[in-house]
């Protein structure tokens, strides 16, 4: 079992003085040393009536009762599951692991090492701050593509990754060395959610004592909910919930409702997982309806998808709304762990300890959820989702039509408002080839296989290559100004691409390997339509050029002369098949992990000083120490009413947390632009937010800057207000400055769906950096929300369909909430004042601090003051 052991240190699950009250249903497995607490022996018959999902959360309880952290009330909750999870009941759950990218994982471990100066000033033990779990983080998200459809992409954009991000580097190392229980894989390596699947997880952990329990964890981006496809219960969280977990707390949660999806029916031959799971995403968000759910896939079915397939469907369940997308522990999960290169015999342990403890799928336990829905694979069709949000599915057969429609209709999710005779308007240029092409609404102007959702799912990437491989024999050609891109998520991809020669047409076809998964800024922010798309669509599109164009009965013409319709270069699945059985192999997998900490010859050359406390430089404008501890006492100071604030912004449905902390190009319009300035950083160094997300300064003055936010206090479009008392249009930022100078609060009101998109840990950072008391909306994205709490930021829902259109909100009204000094109860109804023109009304709003623990977090300041108190006090 050894390569299961991972030596925990002062393991969060060892440090508690009480005995664990459930210790009698602890059992041996095997003749040696190994254990495990055994949910059968408990002799309880609800479990076998539970969810997978929840029977881990059960484990968890149960192997970590304490009778303070973890009760055995808790334990009681949890089998008790099917009559409270529509009762929001708490319940705590402490994940094995957390796994970080960079961009969230830089400002992770700048707080924790704030956090170690905290407490040495506050008499405390520096040392005290160190994860108790392991800690992966996986540098991914910091190259951007300034070179292209070229064989030296790869390494002239590494390159510029290091010249632009050495600072961060040197510090994400210094980390390494200076934090237990924290592994950094270098740039180069892969996209986290992928080295996850294929690497970092075990699906079953030992710990120190020889305790055998269920992989598990929580991460710092949204789509951690992919290694669900594992069956390792695992979600997205902000950055300051995962800090608190590294630390020792448990994530608090409200025990789930679970859907259960009933997968039946078998795909036509030219579908991937990608289309199937377009459609769940569009029908789980607009029919059904799982925000704060967790979803589970069952049925006949399910046994022919595989587990690249199940990632890419788990991978999505942000977008569709879920906590998570689950696929309970089957053969086809540990045939995967087999084939990515995981020994045999500890495989063999897994299913052994996983079918003892009733967490292995058996597909015979009748398993009650809260609803039941049918999926019927054989009733799907190739489609794409946008144009501007993953959840508007269209059908490729329609995707011209639904392209006109957009156009014309109004401004809004699914439309343009592009006036009639601008639709057809042509743009012709030359391009650096010399000859001259033309643009239309629709021209594909960006073709991008980067994404997570596709790159970890062989049997995508490997039809995207075969049918690259016809165009190519068939002598179609590439468009030259289309900016085509290609970012293996591990490895392994390229490896198996290169193996039968398919990488070698896709590049012939500009789809060179990048490095990395982004963009600068994901998508270009000059795009405004952009559609999410299996590998081999993005290939397809980007040789017809246009999306308003009927895909369906669209033909190229072959070197030969010859017609040949668009869909006949979509491969079958019995290609796909062949080419995975003969060229996707074990071996890729062992021997590009074995050295995959080395793997980048620029990380290796970097050197640090192994300090224990950081050495800050305050000219970096990379890495700042921040001001979230400033003046903090051992003891929390009392909450005070908000009195008379003014609204900072009046926003409308569907704000992104990239909307509030844009993680893209810094516009040299913006107030960040301004300060970088001031700094003497040149326009080619500027960077982009997510790379300076260790600096403060910068990001508080990149909060509420993307140029696409709309807010309705001012006519046009963009990151600027007004300031009522004056009357005056400026920044959000200078703004928010000018009432922070007069003691003014503020709050800013908003619509539906408020911080949907990343787990992006800024946005409530920034947002309390800027002095907002509170959030007022019609509802909130579940990680947004628990980060606001985090930054002891009040998020405020309205109740009974009512918004700020209700009660007609113009920006002039100022607001006045009464808080108790702190002393709230989870989801209490609390009264506000709105005063206008000399009136005022009263009406009552709906807390979303959720759980009593959230309460603690709240009246402390934040959750990391609650934490750093507490470990200072011992």
């Amino acid at each position: 079992m050894k390569n299961l052991n991972v030596n925990l240190g002062s393991c969060v699950r060892s440090y508690c003085s009480k005995a664990n009250p459930f210790e009698k249903v602890r059992r041996k497995l095997g003749q040696g040393d190994l254990s495990y607490y055994d949910l059968n022996e408990m002799n309880d018959s609800r479990i076998k009536s539970l969810p997978y999902s929840i029977r881990i959360l059960l484990e968890s309880a149960v192997r970590n009762c304490d009778n303070l952290k973890v009760t055995e009330d808790n334990v009681e909750t949890i089998l008790s599951w099917k009559d409270n999870c529509r009762k929001k009941k708490e319940v705590p759950f402490m994940p094995a692991r957390v796994l970080l990218q960079d961009l969230t994982g830089v400002p992770c471990i700048v707080d924790l090492a704030t956090m170690r100066d905290t407490a040495a000033m506050l008499g405390g033990d520096a040392d005290k701050i160190n994860p108790l779990i392991p800690v992966d983080l996986v540098i991914d998200h910091s190259v951007q593509v300034d070179h292209s459809r070229s064989p030296e992409a790869r390494e002239l954009n590494e390159k510029k990754e290091f010249e632009r991000n050495l600072e961060r580097f040197k510090f994400l190392k210094w980390g390494m060395h200076s934090f237990k229980n924290m592994l950094i894989l270098p740039p180069g390596s892969g996209i986290v959610h992928q080295i996850n699947l294929e690497y970092l997880a075990h699906c079953v952990f030992k710990n120190n004592e020889g305790v055998l329990y269920p992989d598990s964890l929580v991460g710092t981006d949204s789509h951690t909910t992919m290694i669900n496809g594992l069956g390792i219960l695992g979600w997205g969280v902000g950055g300051i919930e995962a800090e608190a977990t590294m630390l020792g707390l448990p994530i608090s949660m409200t025990l789930p409702e679970v859907v259960g999806i009933n997968v039946v029916g078998k795909l036509s031959d030219h579908l991937l997982s990608t289309d199937v799971v377009l459609y769940i995403t569009s029908f789980l968000r607009k029919e059904v309806g799982v925000v704060n759910k967790y979803v589970e896939f069952f049925g006949p079915s399910l046994k022919d998808l595989k587990l690249g397939d199940r990632a890419t469907i788990a991978n999505m369940a942000p977008e569709y709304g879920a906590t998570v997308g689950f696929f309970g522990v089957d053969d086809t999960t540990l045939e995967y762990l087999v084939q990515t290169g995981r020994d045999k015999e500890k495989v063999n342990l897994i299913r052994e300890y996983l079918i003892k403890n009733s967490l292995f799928n058996n597909y015979t336990d009748h398993i009650e959820y809260t609803d039941v829905y049918t999926l019927d694979l054989s009733k799907l069709s190739l489609s794409l989702s946008g144009p501007k949000r993953p959840h508007d599915n269209v059908l490729l057969s329609n995707l011209h039509t639904d392209f006109s429609s957009c156009l014309k209709s109004p401004v809004g999710f699914k439309g343009y408002n592009i006036p009639e005779k601008e639709r057809e308007k042509v743009i012709s240029f030359s391009y650096k080839d010399k000859k001259t092409y033309s643009l239309t609404h629709g021209s594909v102007v960006l073709a991008a296989i980067t994404s997570c959702t596709n790159t970890s799912n062989s049997s995508s990437m490997i039809a995207a290559g075969l049918l690259a491989k016809k165009a190519v024999e068939n002598g179609i050609e590439s468009i030259p100004y289309i900016k085509s891109s290609l970012s293996p998520g591990s490895k392994t991809v390229q490896k198996y691409l290169e193996a039968g020669g398919l990488l070698h047409y896709l590049e012939k076809l500009g789809f060179y390997n990048v490095g990395n998964r982004n963009f600068e800024g994901r998508i270009h922010p000059l795009v405004k339509a952009n559609y999410l798309a299996s590998p081999v669509l993005v290939v397809l599109l980007s040789l017809i050029g246009n999306v308003n164009v009927d895909v369906a009965s669209y033909t190229f013409t072959t070197k030969g002369g010859q017609k040949i319709k668009a869909l006949d270069l979509i491969p079958k699945k019995e290609e796909i098949n062949a080419y995975e059985e003969q060229y996707l192999k074990s071996e890729m997998y062992t021997d590009i992990y074995k050295n995959v900490k080395y793997v980048n010859k620029y990380w290796n050359d970097i050197k640090i000083k192994e300090d224990k406390l950081y050495e800050w430089d305050e000219n970096s404008t990379y890495i700042h120490k921040p001001p979230f501890f400033d003046n903090m006492k051992l003891e929390p100071e009392k909450i005070h009413d908000v009195k008379n604030a003014h609204m900072l912004l009046l926003l409308g449905d569907s704000i992104t947390t990239d909307h509030i902390s844009p993680a893209g190009m810094i516009h040299k319009s913006s107030e960040a632009y301004k300060f970088l300035k001031s700094k003497n950083i040149r326009d080619e160094d500027l960077n982009t937010y997510g790379a300076r997300r260790g600096n403060d300064q910068v990001m508080v003055r990149g909060t509420f800057a993307n140029i696409r936010l709309i807010n309705k206090l001012c006519p046009d479009k963009g990151p600027n207000t007004v300031h009522i008392p004056s009357k005056q249009i400026m920044s959000v930022y200078e703004a928010a400055m000018k009432y922070k100078q007069d003691n003014v609060d503020v709050i800013i009101v908003a619509g539906k769906e408020y911080g949907c998109g990343s787990s992006r840990d800024w946005a409530a950072k920034g947002s309390y950096l800027l002095g907002v008391k509170a959030i007022l909306a019609e509802s909130f994205e579940r990680i947004h929300r628990s980060n606001l709490i985090g930054m002891s930021v009040l998020p405020l829902q309205f109740l009974n369909n009512e918004s700020a259109a209700h009660y007609n909100m113009d920006g002039t009204e100022t607001f006045s909430i009464v808080l108790n000094e702190g002393e709230l109860r989870p989801q209490q109804h609390i009264q506000v004042q709105m005063t206008q023109g000399g009136k005022t009304i009263s009406f009552d709003v709906l807390c979303r601090i959720d759980t009593e623990i959230e309460v603690k977090y709240f009246k402390n300041g934040g959750i990391l003051k609650y934490v750093l108190r507490s470990l200072v006090k011992g």
